[in-house]
């Protein structure tokens, strides 16, 4: 059991990437907060995980709004007693409004994107030097290194500062013993990816630039995420781990 007495907070982990990450959490041990805006969706996969053994607590959580941080945190602390990992996954794509530059699209997407993951982070730090040390883990994307000719700039911008964001916080808190790492998946096959992926021009578009020729599953990022949670990853901070099947490589 990898995560054999943690407790985990993930974001946007009632479907795709987070409900994925949610369930092989428990499966490894961990008692599993699961926080987001869709509440069915997101009790579903506590039942989920609750049937299979494991243990979970969902939370309404909107990224944008601080007040739900504060009661997200808290929740895993009443139910579980503490928090040592936080799983910074929830994320909206920049696909929608294509590179028109409105401010709409940028104001949206930083919000979601880059706000969420500082204040999840403001957040779960205090609780995380409580525990004498924790794990964060912010799903930043491969586009947050490399430029897009398909998506409003605002995406990159959002994943490039969590990038970087990732990199001050390792830094800044690594005498506190709390890691902070980034994770770059490329595409990935999740219901955030349907507009692109079922339409079959857009489908090519995208895999013809990858490498390895195919799109993602989440089990693949989710795998990843697992080991910058887990003590495997204990010497690891400040890192970027990229999952993208070579997109950057190229």
């Amino acid at each position: 059991m990898r995560l054999e007495g943690k407790v985990a907070l993930i974001s946007g982990g009632a479907r795709g990437m987070g409900a994925v990450e949610a369930k092989l959490f428990a499966e490894e041990g961990a008692k599993v907060v699961i926080g987001d805006i869709l509440e069915e969706e997101g009790r579903k996969v506590e039942t989920e995980i609750r049937a299979a053994g494991g243990e979970a607590q969902f939370v309404k959580l909107d990224v944008t709004r601080e007040e739900d941080w504060s009661r997200a945190v808290e929740a895993s602390v009443s139910h579980f007693g503490k928090l040592n990992v936080l799983v910074n996954n929830a994320g909206i794509s920049g696909s929608q409004w294509g590179n028109d530059l409105t401010q709409e699209a940028w104001d949206a997407i930083m919000e979601v994107n880059a706000t969420g993951v500082y204040l999840g982070t403001k957040a779960a730090l205090p609780e995380m030097r409580k525990a004498g040390g924790g794990s964060i883990i912010n799903i930043s994307s491969q586009m947050g290194i490399v430029g897009s000719d398909a998506t409003h700039p605002a995406y990159n911008a959002s994943k490039g500062a969590v990038r970087t964001f990732t990199k001050s916080i390792a830094i800044q808190y690594a005498k506190d013993n709390i890691r902070c790492n980034s994770v770059h998946p490329g595409p990935i096959d999740t219901p955030m990816a349907d507009a692109i992926f079922d339409d079959p021009q857009k489908l090519e578009s995208v895999r013809s630039k990858v490498p390895m020729g195919r799109i993602g599953k989440p089990e693949e990022v989710a795998t990843g995420v697992l080991y910058l949670a887990s003590n495997e990853s204990s010497y690891v901070t400040g890192a970027e781990l990229v999952i993208d099947g070579g997109w950057i490589a190229q």
